[in-house]
Parts: C-alpha cells; structure tokens; sequence
C-alpha cells in the first residue's frame, strides 16, 4: 500500500498556476467571458495537458488581504473539486471592484454558479 500523502498537499490533482504577464495577456485577449455580479471568469480551451488558473483580486476589488486569500482558496477548491472537467481550460477568476467583506459569501456563491457553467 502507498503511503498518504504527506499533511498540506492536495489529493486531487488540482489546475496549474497561470503565471507571466503574457499568459494573462493572452487569455484576456482570446478568452470567452462568464460574468456575475461580483465575479467575471475568463475561460479559453487549452492544448496543454493540464489547465492553468490565475487569479485577479485587486486590493481596490477586496481592500484586506485576508479577505482576498479567503476568497481565493474556496474559489481554488471548487476549482480542484471539478479539476477533471476543466483540465481543458485555461480561466482566469477575476473580481469586480468593489465589495465588501459581506458579500464574500455570496461572491463565492456566484463563482461556484460560474464555474458551473463551464464546459
């Protein structure tokens, strides 16, 4: 039997980090756009093997830090929850200024509702 996984890793195989100015760029540039009242997802079909997500969660978006990492990690397992899925894509999670810190919920309410939609 394999041994688990050592604590703090993931299980599922969750998307690669979309890095670089230019791979931002170019998915702004090409990719289809799901909106939402506090999320927009920029989505584009991948040649690679895996899909990539970034994230662009402004301090003007979401003024605490906390707030934004909170924000990110739930998106990013929902994400990881649907990783076969969206293993074609590349997305980019990007969150429309301004909210407030009690519309957390509900923004990542709409993210899941978006996330859902594609494919």
């Amino acid at each position: 039997a394999a041994p688990p996984p050592p604590v703090g890793t993931r299980a599922a195989p969750a998307l690669a980090r979309l890095a670089g100015a230019g791979a931002f760029e170019s998915l702004f540039e090409r990719g289809r756009r799901i909106d939402g009242r506090y999320m927009q997802l920029i989505v584009a079909a991948t040649d690679a093997p895996q899909g990539r997500v970034g994230f662009v969660i402004s301090r003007k978006a979401l003024s605490r830090a906390v707030d934004r990492n909170r924000l990110r990690r739930q998106i990013r397992a929902m994400l990881a929850a649907r990783a076969d899925v969206l293993a074609a894509f590349d997305i980019i999670v990007r969150a429309k200024a301004p909210l407030k810190r009690a519309d957390l919920a509900a923004a990542a309410t709409e993210a899941r509702a978006l996330i859902a939609r594609i494919g």
